[in-house]
C-alpha cells in the first residue's frame, strides 16, 4: 500500500513539474511577433523582405509564415533557444539561437549551421547567422 501510494505521489509530482516547465519555458514570449528589423551575415535586409513574415509562439511550439510555413519545436535554457523544425522547409532541422526579451522587443539572433549558440547579437562577418528583432502584433 505505502508503494502504491509513494508511486501514485511521484508521477503526481512528475506531471505537475512537467506542466510548469512546459508553460513557463516560452518565458513570457507567448503570443505573435512581427519583425521590425532583420540581418545576415553584418548586412541589413529591406524592410519588403519580411513585411509579410510573422512568429507565433504558444507554450514550446512556433509557426513561422512568410514565403512558406514552417513549424516546430522551440526549447529555451538561459538565454538560448534551441528550435527544431518539424513541418515545412526546415523540417528535420535543428538551429541553435541567443535570445533577449527588453522593452517590448524579442531577439533573436539565430546560428543556422545550428553548431554553436551565437555568443552576441552580432551577425558582422558570419554569413550563417540571422538576426530578428519582433514587437508584439
Amino acid at each position: 500500500m505505502k508503494t502504491i501510494f509513494f508511486i501514485s505521489l511521484l508521477v503526481l509530482s512528475i506531471r505537475c513539474t512537467t506542466t510548469r516547465n512546459t508553460s513557463s519555458n516560452n518565458a513570457g514570449l507567448d503570443g505573435t511577433w512581427v519583425p521590425v528589423k532583420e540581418e545576415m551575415g553584418g548586412s541589413a535586409l529591406p524592410d519588403a523582405a519580411f513585411k509579410n513574415q510573422q512568429l507565433s509562439i504558444k507554450d514550446s511550439t512556433y509557426t513561422v509564415t512568410a514565403e512558406s510555413v514552417d513549424k516546430g519545436v522551440v526549447r529555451l535554457n538561459g538565454d538560448k533557444m534551441d528550435i527544431y523544425g518539424r513541418n515545412g522547409v526546415n523540417a528535420g532541422k535543428h538551429f541553435t539561437a541567443l535570445y533577449k526579451y527588453e522593452a517590448g522587443q524579442l531577439t533573436i539572433c539565430y546560428n543556422l549551421a545550428g553548431d554553436a549558440y551565437p555568443e552576441s547579437f552580432d551577425t558582422q562577418g558570419k554569413p550563417l547567422y540571422f538576426l530578428s528583432v519582433f514587437k508584439r502584433k
